[in-house]
C-alpha cells in the first residue's frame, strides 16, 4: 500500500522534482508560501511523496535531484496522511498562510501597526482591498480621523 514518505532534495531543486515525480505519475507535494512576491518552498529541500516501498524505493532513491529518503536503518519512515492534510488546511489559494503577528485580524478589530514607520498606530480594520495583501484601517487620534492603506502583514489585532 502506498504511504507519505519524506524526501530530501538538493539545493534549490524543490520544484524540478516535484516536476520529474509529477510527469512520472507520483503524487507529491511541496508545501510553498509567498514571500515578496516570489513562491518560496515551506521546507526548503523537503518534500512530500506517495510511494510504495519496497517496490518504488530504488526509483525514488535515484530519481535527478534526490539526496535522500528521510528513513532509518530498516528503511524509510511513512509519514501519516494526517500530517499532510494539516499542512494543506493552512493553505489559501495553493500557499500556506503565514501568521506573521499572531491572529489575523477581521473587519471591526482593533489593530495596531507592527512595522514600518508608522508602527505603534492603531486604528478599527476597516477592509480588504484587491489581491488580500492590503488593507484600509480607519485611524481615531483625539484631533484627527483619517483612512490608511497598508500592506496587511504589517499590522496584528490588538488583544
Amino acid at each position: 500500500m502506498p504511504n507519505w514518505y519524506v524526501i530530501n532534495v538538493k539545493p534549490k531543486k524543490e520544484f524540478q522534482v516535484e516536476r520529474l515525480f509529477t510527469e512520472g505519475g507520483f503524487k507529491y507535494y511541496s508545501p510553498v508560501y509567498k514571500q515578496d512576491d516570489r513562491v518560496r518552498p515551506f521546507f526548503p529541500g523537503y518534500g512530500f511523496l506517495v510511494f510504495e516501498f519496497p517496490d518504488q524505493y530504488q526509483t525514488v532513491k535515484y530519481t535527478r535531484g534526490i539526496k535522500r529518503v528521510v528513513g532509518n536503518k530498516e528503511g524509510p519512515i511513512p509519514i501519516p496522511d494526517e500530517v499532510i492534510q494539516e499542512i494543506r488546511a493552512r493553505e489559501i489559494g495553493g500557499l500556506i498562510e503565514l501568521e506573521k503577528h499572531g491572529v489575523r485580524p477581521q473587519v471591526g478589530d482593533e489593530i495596531e501597526v507592527a512595522e514600518g514607520p508608522l508602527k505603534g498606530l492603531r486604528g478599527v480594520f476597516q477592509k480588504e482591498i484587491d489581491d488580500k495583501e492590503r488593507v484600509m484601517i480607519l485611524l481615531s487620534y483625539v484631533s484627527y480621523q483619517g483612512q490608511l492603506l497598508i500592506e496587511k502583514k504589517k499590522l496584528k489585532k490588538v488583544t
